[in-house]
């Protein structure tokens, strides 16, 4: 007696053809969470009024980037982690040489090279002098004696009569500063990472 058995359709391929889904299933669910997690991080900073500069420093990449792989993973960082983590851990600021931490004022105005002006760049854009004020209620302040302009920012005075010169507060001298804790990343991250085993076989179940 011969016995011979035909199977159809072939399993070979058909187990073939199955990994080929789950391929692109793993992948596109890792697109998916990944591309999820930029948007919600971007939302966040946008929605804790930190500007979209800021969001736009959010980024994913998926690997592999061409082929389908059953190991795709997805990447998603910022272009500015000092920053952005800062928000998100809320840190004690202290200055790092132990003195005070200067805090401009309106009267200050901003920094040409972006971000927080400091007393030195100040001293020599303004050409005025500084001048240290303690305080033992609050904070010191370091001042100039000169004139508000339109701005509200604090210039030298060209009056010869001292006319309009005023004692200005350009810098609040305080030892540590606590940075308020405006974003939760991990919150996000957290519910990206639970949904992907839902993505997973939603795009299984369409291929």
């Amino acid at each position: 007696m011969k016995l011979k058995l035909d199977i159809d359709p072939d399993i070979v391929a058909l187990m073939a053809a199955e990994v080929a889904a789950g391929e692109r299933a793993v992948s596109a669910a890792i697109r998916e969470a990944g591309t999820g997690l930029k948007a919600a991080w971007r939302l966040q900073i946008t929605g804790a009024g930190l500007g979209p500069r800021l969001a736009r420093t959010i980024r994913s990449e998926q690997f592999p980037k061409a082929t389908p792989s059953l190991n795709a993973a997805a990447v998603v960082w910022s272009n500015a982690p000092v920053i952005v983590g800062a928000h998100d851990t809320g840190p004690l600021i202290r200055s790092k040489n132990g003195f005070w931490l200067a805090i401009p004022t309106p009267a200050a105005g901003k920094s040409l090279r972006g971000g927080r002006i400091t007393p030195g760049e100040w001293e020599r854009r303004s050409g005025l002098r500084l001048r240290f004020i303690y305080r033992r209620g609050g904070p010191s302040l370091l001042v100039a004696e000169g004139r508000l302009n339109t701005k509200g920012r604090a210039v030298a005075s060209k009056s010869k009569t001292d006319r309009g010169l005023v004692t200005a507060p350009i810098f609040l001298l305080v030892p540590q500063v606590k940075l308020p804790k405006r974003l939760d990343l991990a919150r996000d991250a957290a519910r990206a990472h639970d949904a992907v085993p839902g993505l997973i076989v939603a795009n299984w179940v369409d291929s």
